[in-house]
Protein backbone atom coordinates (compact mmCIF):
# COMPACT_ATOMS: atom_id res chain seq x y z
CA UNK A 1 0.00 0.00 0.00
CA UNK A 2 0.79 3.50 -0.68
CA UNK A 3 4.12 4.65 -2.55
CA UNK A 4 7.24 2.85 -3.09
CA UNK A 5 10.86 3.88 -2.00
CA UNK A 6 11.05 4.65 -5.83
CA UNK A 7 8.26 6.17 -5.91
CA UNK A 8 6.47 4.44 -7.90
CA UNK A 9 2.35 5.09 -6.67
CA UNK A 10 0.82 1.98 -5.73
CA UNK A 11 -3.04 2.58 -5.81
CA UNK A 12 -5.10 -0.14 -2.80
CA UNK A 13 -7.90 -1.21 -3.75
CA UNK A 14 -10.79 0.64 -1.65
CA UNK A 15 -14.88 0.09 -2.58
CA UNK A 16 -14.97 4.22 -0.78
CA UNK A 17 -12.36 5.39 -3.18
CA UNK A 18 -14.65 3.97 -5.81
CA UNK A 19 -18.05 5.25 -5.28
CA UNK A 20 -16.17 8.84 -4.10
CA UNK A 21 -14.59 8.99 -8.07
CA UNK A 22 -17.06 8.12 -9.82
CA UNK A 23 -19.14 10.84 -7.90
CA UNK A 24 -16.10 13.17 -8.14
CA UNK A 25 -15.44 13.01 -11.65
CA UNK A 26 -19.08 13.24 -12.92
CA UNK A 27 -19.90 16.29 -10.76
CA UNK A 28 -17.28 17.84 -11.03
CA UNK A 29 -17.15 17.44 -14.92
CA UNK A 30 -20.49 19.10 -15.41
CA UNK A 31 -19.74 21.89 -13.31
CA UNK A 32 -16.32 22.93 -15.02
CA UNK A 33 -16.14 26.66 -16.50
CA UNK A 34 -13.88 26.11 -19.62
CA UNK A 35 -13.02 30.40 -19.44
CA UNK A 36 -12.85 30.46 -15.97
CA UNK A 37 -10.37 27.52 -16.01
CA UNK A 38 -7.65 29.39 -18.68
CA UNK A 39 -7.44 32.16 -16.01
CA UNK A 40 -7.08 29.76 -13.01
CA UNK A 41 -3.95 28.20 -14.94
CA UNK A 42 -2.29 31.39 -15.98
CA UNK A 43 -3.01 32.64 -12.07
CA UNK A 44 -1.43 29.02 -11.31
CA UNK A 45 1.59 29.50 -13.59
CA UNK A 46 0.57 26.63 -15.56
CA UNK A 47 1.53 23.90 -13.02
CA UNK A 48 -1.86 22.10 -13.78
CA UNK A 49 -4.60 22.40 -15.95
CA UNK A 50 -7.90 23.44 -14.10
CA UNK A 51 -11.46 22.96 -14.51
CA UNK A 52 -12.68 26.53 -13.82
CA UNK A 53 -14.38 25.89 -10.09
CA UNK A 54 -13.61 28.40 -7.43
CA UNK A 55 -13.25 27.34 -3.48
CA UNK A 56 -16.60 27.65 -2.38
CA UNK A 57 -18.10 26.16 -5.24
CA UNK A 58 -16.03 23.33 -5.89
CA UNK A 59 -16.41 22.24 -1.42
CA UNK A 60 -20.30 22.92 -1.95
CA UNK A 61 -20.06 20.80 -4.50
CA UNK A 62 -17.81 18.04 -2.47
CA UNK A 63 -20.14 18.01 0.20
CA UNK A 64 -22.59 16.65 -2.66
CA UNK A 65 -20.22 13.97 -4.17
CA UNK A 66 -19.31 12.73 -0.46
CA UNK A 67 -22.92 12.94 0.78
CA UNK A 68 -23.54 9.32 2.84
CA UNK A 69 -19.78 8.08 2.35
CA UNK A 70 -18.68 5.72 5.16
CA UNK A 71 -15.66 7.05 7.09
CA UNK A 72 -12.45 6.47 5.53
CA UNK A 73 -9.74 3.87 7.20
CA UNK A 74 -6.22 4.74 5.86
CA UNK A 75 -6.47 2.29 2.96
CA UNK A 76 -9.17 4.76 1.59
CA UNK A 77 -7.41 7.84 2.33
CA UNK A 78 -4.06 6.25 0.23
CA UNK A 79 -6.38 5.19 -2.50
CA UNK A 80 -8.33 8.46 -2.96
CA UNK A 81 -5.62 10.94 -2.67
CA UNK A 82 -3.62 8.99 -5.36
CA UNK A 83 -6.25 8.49 -7.62
CA UNK A 84 -7.22 12.29 -7.45
CA UNK A 85 -2.98 12.95 -8.00
CA UNK A 86 -3.53 10.54 -11.05
CA UNK A 87 -5.83 13.12 -12.81
CA UNK A 88 -4.59 16.18 -14.31
CA UNK A 89 -6.96 18.91 -13.59
CA UNK A 90 -6.02 20.78 -9.76
CA UNK A 91 -9.30 20.75 -8.31
CA UNK A 92 -9.00 17.15 -8.30
CA UNK A 93 -5.75 17.56 -5.89
CA UNK A 94 -7.69 20.43 -4.19
CA UNK A 95 -10.48 17.25 -2.89
CA UNK A 96 -7.71 14.86 -2.54
CA UNK A 97 -6.05 17.45 0.38
CA UNK A 98 -9.74 18.36 1.61
CA UNK A 99 -9.99 15.21 2.14
CA UNK A 100 -6.69 14.40 3.67
CA UNK A 101 -7.25 17.65 5.94
CA UNK A 102 -10.42 15.89 7.87
CA UNK A 103 -9.73 12.52 7.73
CA UNK A 104 -5.85 12.86 9.20
CA UNK A 105 -6.38 11.62 12.55
CA UNK A 106 -7.25 8.47 10.92
CA UNK A 107 -4.04 7.64 9.52
CA UNK A 108 -1.07 6.41 10.41
CA UNK A 109 2.66 6.97 10.67
CA UNK A 110 2.60 4.88 7.63
CA UNK A 111 1.07 7.74 5.43
CA UNK A 112 3.72 9.42 5.84
CA UNK A 113 5.46 8.32 2.54
CA UNK A 114 1.70 8.92 0.48
CA UNK A 115 2.30 12.62 2.03
CA UNK A 116 5.90 12.97 0.41
CA UNK A 117 5.02 11.50 -2.69
CA UNK A 118 1.61 13.99 -3.07
CA UNK A 119 3.85 17.07 -2.09
CA UNK A 120 6.92 16.05 -4.67
CA UNK A 121 4.11 15.31 -7.68
CA UNK A 122 3.06 18.51 -9.31
CA UNK A 123 3.90 20.51 -6.49
CA UNK A 124 2.99 24.38 -6.16
CA UNK A 125 2.45 25.96 -3.08
CA UNK A 126 -1.29 25.54 -3.56
CA UNK A 127 -1.08 21.78 -2.54
CA UNK A 128 2.39 21.76 -0.74
CA UNK A 129 1.22 24.17 2.24
CA UNK A 130 -1.94 22.49 2.94
CA UNK A 131 -0.40 19.03 2.90
CA UNK A 132 2.81 20.40 5.37
CA UNK A 133 0.54 22.26 8.13
CA UNK A 134 -2.47 19.84 8.02
CA UNK A 135 -1.26 16.52 7.48
CA UNK A 136 2.15 15.86 7.31
CA UNK A 137 1.91 18.14 10.61
CA UNK A 138 -1.09 16.53 11.55
CA UNK A 139 0.89 12.79 11.26
CA UNK A 140 4.12 14.57 13.04
CA UNK A 141 2.36 15.18 15.86
CA UNK A 142 0.27 12.37 16.58
CA UNK A 143 3.54 10.28 16.32
CA UNK A 144 6.73 12.12 17.52
CA UNK A 145 9.00 9.38 15.80
CA UNK A 146 8.51 11.26 12.61
CA UNK A 147 10.23 14.28 14.16
CA UNK A 148 13.45 12.18 12.56
CA UNK A 149 11.58 12.41 8.98
CA UNK A 150 11.32 15.55 9.24
CA UNK A 151 15.22 16.21 9.92
CA UNK A 152 15.64 14.28 6.40
CA UNK A 153 13.09 16.36 4.83
CA UNK A 154 14.67 18.85 5.33
CA UNK A 155 18.03 18.65 4.17
CA UNK A 156 16.34 17.23 0.80
CA UNK A 157 17.39 18.62 -2.73
CA UNK A 158 13.94 18.84 -3.78
CA UNK A 159 12.37 22.52 -2.30
CA UNK A 160 9.32 21.46 -1.62
CA UNK A 161 10.19 18.34 0.52
CA UNK A 162 12.73 21.21 2.61
CA UNK A 163 9.36 23.46 2.74
CA UNK A 164 7.21 21.15 3.99
CA UNK A 165 9.86 19.98 6.79
CA UNK A 166 9.59 24.07 7.44
CA UNK A 167 6.12 24.53 7.09
CA UNK A 168 5.08 21.41 9.42
CA UNK A 169 4.58 22.94 13.14
CA UNK A 170 2.65 26.15 11.93
CA UNK A 171 -0.39 25.09 13.81
CA UNK A 172 1.46 23.42 16.93
CA UNK A 173 1.60 26.87 18.55
CA UNK A 174 2.89 25.96 22.30
CA UNK A 175 3.26 22.20 20.94
CA UNK A 176 6.00 24.11 18.75
CA UNK A 177 9.70 21.83 18.49
CA UNK A 178 11.70 25.18 19.29
CA UNK A 179 15.35 23.56 18.75
CA UNK A 180 14.06 22.26 15.43
CA UNK A 181 12.20 25.01 14.52
CA UNK A 182 15.04 27.37 14.85
CA UNK A 183 17.44 24.45 13.64
CA UNK A 184 15.60 23.98 9.97
CA UNK A 185 15.44 27.64 9.28
CA UNK A 186 19.21 27.68 10.04
CA UNK A 187 19.71 24.84 7.64
CA UNK A 188 18.63 26.66 5.40
CA UNK A 189 18.94 29.85 5.74
CA UNK A 190 21.29 30.11 2.23
CA UNK A 191 18.60 28.51 0.05
CA UNK A 192 18.03 31.31 -3.02
CA UNK A 193 14.59 30.16 -3.84
CA UNK A 194 12.00 32.31 -2.66
CA UNK A 195 9.67 29.98 -1.46
CA UNK A 196 12.17 28.32 0.88
CA UNK A 197 13.00 31.68 2.11
CA UNK A 198 9.41 33.00 2.51
CA UNK A 199 9.22 29.73 4.67
CA UNK A 200 11.45 30.64 7.02
CA UNK A 201 9.85 34.03 7.79
CA UNK A 202 6.45 32.45 7.61
CA UNK A 203 7.33 29.79 10.39
CA UNK A 204 9.11 32.35 12.48
CA UNK A 205 6.33 34.47 11.92
CA UNK A 206 3.44 31.89 13.08
CA UNK A 207 5.75 30.99 16.04
CA UNK A 208 5.73 34.23 17.06
CA UNK A 209 1.96 34.59 17.93
CA UNK A 210 3.24 32.39 20.86
CA UNK A 211 6.67 32.97 21.84
CA UNK A 212 7.77 36.68 20.34
CA UNK A 213 10.81 36.83 22.74
CA UNK A 214 11.62 33.99 21.45
CA UNK A 215 12.22 34.55 17.91
CA UNK A 216 13.58 38.54 18.32
CA UNK A 217 15.82 36.81 20.38
CA UNK A 218 16.89 33.98 17.49
CA UNK A 219 17.00 36.73 15.05
CA UNK A 220 18.84 39.06 16.96
CA UNK A 221 21.46 35.69 17.28
CA UNK A 222 21.13 34.46 13.79
CA UNK A 223 20.25 37.63 11.65
CA UNK A 224 22.99 37.65 9.69
CA UNK A 225 22.84 34.00 8.35
CA UNK A 226 19.20 34.97 7.00
CA UNK A 227 17.45 36.48 4.12
CA UNK A 228 16.58 39.78 4.47
CA UNK A 229 12.96 38.43 3.34
CA UNK A 230 12.62 35.67 6.18
CA UNK A 231 13.44 38.55 8.44
CA UNK A 232 11.11 40.47 6.89
CA UNK A 233 7.94 38.11 7.30
CA UNK A 234 8.88 37.06 9.97
CA UNK A 235 8.93 40.08 12.09
CA UNK A 236 5.80 41.18 10.31
CA UNK A 237 3.62 41.00 13.26
CA UNK A 238 5.89 41.95 16.48
CA UNK A 239 8.43 44.43 15.01
CA UNK A 240 12.33 44.58 15.49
Amino acid sequence: MGVTGGGTTNVPRSDVADTVLKRLTATYAAAADPERAVAMRAYMKDVAPFLGLGTPERRALSRIVLEGVPRPDETDCTAIALRCWQLPEREYHYFAVDYLRRHVGRCSSGFLPVARHLVSTVPWWDTVDALASHVVGGLVAADPKLKTEMDAWIAADDLWIARTALLHQLRYKERTDTERLFAYCLRQSGHQDFFIRKAIGWCLREYAKTDPEAVRAFLAREQGRLAPLSVREALKNIGA
